[in-house]
């Protein structure tokens, strides 16, 4: 294996990110019929719109903007959550339409429609991570790297472990969502499902107006040796099925 490349020394802003980009432009095919008429951000959770309990976390740790990008019954999402004054959070909108882009060809779309900050922390309408954003941002700033991946020790529990890890450089030394590579570290964690970008990454990586999926961008820095890693240590809830509506109902009821 090549030795990975020094930490990059260019005159980039070193303040952490506080933008967090949410893509929840999803069918939610997963979770019919109930996602038929309802956008998985807004499904109930505990009786409230799970919508409502992600931007207080993201509120309380450290997010001071949100961009959603949604597509599928966006709408919805944008008349129940309104500018974010009742989440103490400003919140804005990119409206991909009914030709879904792709996770990175949303974040294209926002990039060419000048919502982006220079840096920004980034993750899933479908998912609760109880994590501290605010020290991800931070490890993000100091890495100095095109992007930063939160990674956590799954080894096959929730689902495929797609993700070699090398905690002492803290560098993600292989992503690889089809797992047809074969790492020098096994994979043993999985993409947590937050992550943190430079906006010229997004420019660089991702053309514009074409489907582009995140995973490829993740792929190639990964194999660069340019995607930080950040380990998180609880695991993370998504409402993507039924399952794990149910796991993450009972984790907000402390049961």
């Amino acid at each position: 294996m090549q030795p990975l490349p020094p930490l990059m020394t260019e005159t980039h802003s070193s303040s952490p990110p506080t933008q967090c980009v949410v893509l929840a432009g999803g069918l939610g095919t997963r979770m019919h019929p109930r996602t038929q008429t309802v956008p998985k951000a807004l499904l109930p959770v505990g009786g409230v719109p799970f919508v409502d309990h992600q931007l207080r976390w993201l509120a309380a740790h450290g997010v001071r903007e949100v961009v959603f990008s949604v597509g599928y019954l966006g709408d919805m999402i944008e008349d129940h959550v309104g500018n974010g004054d009742s989440f103490g959070l400003p919140v804005r909108y990119v409206h991909e339409g009914k030709e879904l882009r792709g996770t990175a060809g949303a974040l294209r779309l926002a990039l060419d429609l000048g919502v982006l900050d220079e840096h920004f922390l980034l993750t899933y309408g479908d998912s609760y991570l109880p994590v501290n954003f605010a020290e991800v941002a931070q490890a993000f700033a100091a890495s100095r790297l095109p992007a930063l991946m939160t990674v956590f020790r799954n080894e096959g529990r929730w689902d495929t472990s797609n993700v070699a890890f090398d905690s002492a450089c803290k560098r993600v030394i292989l992503y690889d969502k089809s797992r047809t590579l074969r790492p020098v570290h096994e994979f043993e964690y999985i993409d947590y499902g937050l992550s943190a970008l430079r906006r010229e990454t997004i420019e660089q990586e991702v053309p514009s107006g074409v489907v582009y999926d995140l995973a490829q961008v993740f792929h190639r820095l990964s194999l660069r040796g340019e995607l930080a890693g950040f380990e998180v240590f609880q695991r993370f809830y998504e409402i993507g099925s039924p399952a794990g509506l149910a796991e993450l109902e009972a984790q907000l009821a402390g049961v």
